[in-house]
């Protein structure tokens, strides 16, 4: 086959999606967001959301999420991505709203946000980038940090004497009577990354069809933080990370 053949439009079976945007990434080589960008892209596209959908993106590593998915964005304090989707929703209920959030974000500063907006039942869909760790400001311990599990601030690993239990804030919202759909995913294989996106088309359906907030947590790596390389932080998430945050639905009714 000559390169000719190969290049010709009725051999393209991958391309970027219409929604993602050609920006040069701030991610680090390796990182799961990038992914999870593109699974948000695609459906935008496939559920002909694109018109009618606002992301909510606060502080962290998904702080410019508006630079690589082409819809409406909201930027919001740190914490307080769904108190802002909150007021997004009811002032504009023909719209698709959503926030993107990481550990440190939803599970620290923001956890009251997220548990008084998911015990409200707000008509939102909320995508957790659950890496374990502080990515964007050092690498530090985050509510999600595994035992033992080396940070910039716990350099001897955590301890449940002196830092507590990791905090798996997903069964805690599961709980909860105003979610409708709570479920734990990740993008670390072909396959995963089709049960993702499966869950945040379910997740966007919901939040369409007002019937309360979903959760979708992605369980995911932080090659970078972790210092390990991609294919390292691959196997070290599927080895421990999921012991503690086994994957699958929690809650679907």
């Amino acid at each position: 086959m000559s390169p000719e053949d190969i290049i010709r439009p009725e051999n393209k079976v991958y391309s970027r999606p219409e929604y993602l945007t050609d920006a040069i990434t701030h991610y680090c080589p390796g990182c799961s967001h990038g992914v999870v960008h593109r699974v948000i892209a695609e459906l935008m596209k496939e559920m002909d959301l694109g018109e009618i959908s606002i992301g909510v993106a606060p502080v962290g590593c998904a702080v410019f999420a508006y630079n690589y998915i082409d819809i409406d964005w909201i930027e919001a304090a740190h914490g307080r991505a769904p108190a802002v989707a909150t007021a997004a929703s009811r002032l504009n209920p023909d719209r698709l709203v959503f926030t993107y959030q990481g550990d440190g974000d939803l599970a620290a500063i923001g956890t009251a946000e997220t548990i008084h907006a998911c015990n409200r039942g707000e008509n939102i869909a909320i995508i957790f980038i659950n890496n374990a760790i502080y990515g964007m400001t050092g690498g530090q311990m985050a509510p999600t940090t595994l035992l033992g599990m080396k940070t910039a601030t716990t350099p001897y690993g955590r301890r449940v004497d002196l830092n507590g239990h990791p905090l798996a804030i997903t069964n805690l919202l599961a709980q909860l009577d105003g979610t409708c759909y709570v479920t734990r995913q990740a993008v670390h294989t072909p396959a995963a990354v089709r049960k993702t996106k499966a869950a945040i088309k379910k997740a966007f359906e919901n939040a369409r069809a007002k019937r309360g907030t979903s959760v979708v947590e992605i369980v995911s790596t932080c090659n970078s933080g972790w210092k390990m390389t991609p294919a390292q932080s691959n196997d070290w998430m599927a080895e421990h990370m999921f012991e503690k945050y086994p994957l699958g639905d929690l809650k679907n009714v």
